[in-house]
């Protein structure tokens, strides 16, 4: 973003009332951010949680099923961490493994979403919260982790109906958030730095699946 500056000229014509005035707004915005500061930070005093309505799901058509608490932290994003990116996994076992799994408290790891090889769709974190899903602390405060149901070296396992479904969830995502739609901002766990995981592995379809989600992303603007 460009930087704007005054003119010398200008600087010079600023008044005594300008700079009272300036001071004032200044004063004023500062009260205002951190009013703004407190209104994300209140739900962190001890024994005060941030009011949630159980069952609600972020994406239209999703089941929601509740991950453990061990696998996850409360968050407030975009307010306190920006969402910028996308990640894809794939889970390297049936659904509901991945669902078991993630509602262990001794697994220590969960994406907010899954997919099924039938299109189903199933989120067991909040958008707004941090599911430990990177390997990466500032990506996954940074992100949305989508598990798509499978194994790595079945190419058969990534059905036409898990694209198209994991696309439009993709697509409603960068739209809520204004993540641009290209691979530096949906990108796969093996591209997280410090990861040692190689999903979504070689027979994910980058071209296909990047083409779904901009037509999708297209059809919700």
């Amino acid at each position: 973003m460009g930087e704007r500056r005054a003119s010398k000229d200008g600087d010079r014509r600023i008044g005594r009332r300008a700079l009272i005035v300036g001071g004032v707004a200044a004063a004023a915005g500062t009260a205002v951010l951190a009013r703004d500061e407190l209104g994300r930070l209140w739900w962190r005093v001890p024994g005060v949680e941030k009011p949630r309505e159980p069952g609600v799901v972020d994406f239209s058509g999703a089941r929601w099923v509740a991950a453990s608490d061990a696998n996850w932290r409360r968050a407030d994003r975009p307010d306190d961490y920006g969402i910028g990116m996308v990640i894809v996994h794939v889970t390297q076992g049936s659904f509901d493994s991945a669902v078991r799994a993630f509602q262990d408290p001794g697994h220590r790891a969960a994406t907010h979403y899954i997919v099924g090889q039938d299109g189903r769709i199933t989120q067991m974190i909040r958008e707004l919260d941090v599911a430990y899903h990177a390997g990466n602390r500032d990506y996954n405060e940074r992100s949305i982790g989508i598990e798509h149901e499978g194994f790595m070296d079945r190419p058969q396992d990534l059905t036409d109906e898990m694209y198209e479904a994991s696309a439009r969830l993709t697509a409603r995502i960068c739209a809520r958030y204004d993540i641009p739609v290209d691979r530096k901002h949906i990108i796969g766990h093996i591209e997280v730095p410090g990861t040692d995981h190689t999903d979504p592995g070689p027979h994910w379809d980058w071209d296909r699946y990047m083409k779904l989600v901009r037509q999708a992303r297209t059809a919700t603007a």
